[in-house]
């Protein structure tokens, strides 16, 4: 028996634990926006502009990692960028000024989103079929968790110690991470199998990728799914204080049910997997949401807004958009099987785009009330069935006319 399948947890609580540090870099020092802009006598405003510098900056450097994790493997790219992580969250920490604050949050911006992205192509490396989709779906399982521990304790650290413990706190979850991938991280993209990073031949493949049909309908259907999810994040304090009621220490009325059915959907994935087909599953997904955006038009059309019943649609939306990503991630992987890095970073970026745009635009423009929200969560999903939808047409299309 190897390693891997005596231990079954033990590569996906890694590749979480990597894609943790997206969230949690986010998530963690958001309570200590005032005591940050107090010492570094800044504004909120320029507080505030470290967290956009830090999401261009992981946005952009997206479109690159997986490209250069199929040049160089996976295992120095990952170890590369979780030390000039961990040297990004030490520069937070000691930053004397708001500039240096905002440079270092730029580099950890660069360096977050490696695991993420070259996570995913190494699922793909190494597993196929159902094992592929059970050990994606725990990863989905597991870095669910970040978003809820990571305010709680970015919180705590800024009440006892202050706010330039999270980024020390940071730093010794990184040392830590690195350690653990030295040890314990495979590299899964053999030489034979690595592309080239002269520019011509990485233009090439990025146009490859990029003009594929099926590779922009599985990377829309992963965005827009997401986004019915996401435009609630970005109107929390308006959807919860205003219209709902409650303080702003009760934000777990939005993030636990949320968070509760991704990881439902994620399990769900975990134990169909080899007794549904990827597009039963995909297809079951959809029906969970269908009922979820239209339940939320029903309750908001009909009901005051009002505690649970506001927030219960969440919660089957989220467990059937976590039922689906998994099969429809293995399903964009495959298209590419020699570009795998590349593919994922594309699709990152494509989502990380469209999360900006509703984040910026969307979620501030239906913000005025619970019912337009849930026009709203109803309208991405309808997009991306439609994308679903186009999908099989190509593929019976194909199948009529080989």
């Amino acid at each position: 028996m190897s390693p891997t399948a005596a231990r079954p947890w033990h590569l996906p609580a890694l590749l979480a634990a990597l894609a943790m540090l997206g969230p949690f870099s986010i998530d963690t020092y958001l309570p200590a926006f005032p005591a940050i802009a107090a010492t570094l006598q800044a504004s909120m405003v320029e507080v505030q502009q470290s967290l956009t510098v830090y999401l261009l900056a992981y946005a952009a450097m997206m479109l690159w990692q997986g490209a250069i994790s199929d040049a160089l493997g996976r295992r120095p790219v990952i170890l590369a960028h979780l030390a000039v992580y961990a040297l990004a969250c030490l520069g937070c920490a000691i930053a004397g000024n708001i500039e240096s604050l905002l440079l270092f949050r730029i580099l950890q911006g660069m360096s977050a989103g490696a695991g993420i992205v070259i996570g995913r192509a190494i699922i793909r490396d190494r597993y196929h079929g159902p094992e592929a989709q059970k050990l994606m779906s725990r990863v989905t399982m597991l870095f669910a968790i970040a978003p809820a521990v990571a305010p709680v304790l970015g919180g705590w650290l800024l009440v006892f110690t202050g706010w330039r413990a999270i980024f020390y706190a940071l730093l010794l979850l990184t040392l830590g991470l690195l350690a653990w991938c030295w040890k314990a991280l495979p590299e899964t993209l053999p030489p034979a199998r690595r592309q080239s990073l002269h520019p011509r031949v990485l233009l090439h493949n990025y146009l490859e990728v990029g003009r594929s049909g099926r590779f922009l309908l599985f990377s829309g259907i992963i965005a827009v799914n997401f986004a019915g999810f996401f435009i609630y994040i970005p109107a929390a304090p308006v959807f919860l204080i205003d219209h709902l009621g409650v303080t702003a220490s009760g934000f777990a009325w939005l993030f636990l049910p949320s968070i509760a059915g991704i990881v439902a959907g994620a399990v769900i994935s975990g134990r169909v997997a080899g007794k549904l087909s990827p597009r039963h599953t995909i297809e079951t997904g959809y029906a969970l949401m269908i009922v979820a955006a239209c339940a939320n038009l029903v309750l908001c059309w009909l009901r005051p807004p009002e505690l649970p019943w506001n927030v219960m649609p969440l919660f089957v939306y989220t467990c059937g958009m976590s039922l689906v990503m998994p099969s429809i991630s293995l399903l964009l992987l495959d298209l590419f099987p020699t570009m795998r890095g590349l593919t994922s970073s594309l699709q990152g970026f494509m989502q990380v785009a469209l999360s900006g745009i509703v984040a910026g635009l969307v979620s501030p423009y239906l913000a005025h009330s619970v019912f337009a929200l849930a026009q709203g969560m109803a309208g991405f999903l309808l997009l991306g069935f439609m994308l679903w939808g186009a999908y099989r047409y190509l593929e019976h299309h194909r199948a009529d006319h080989p």
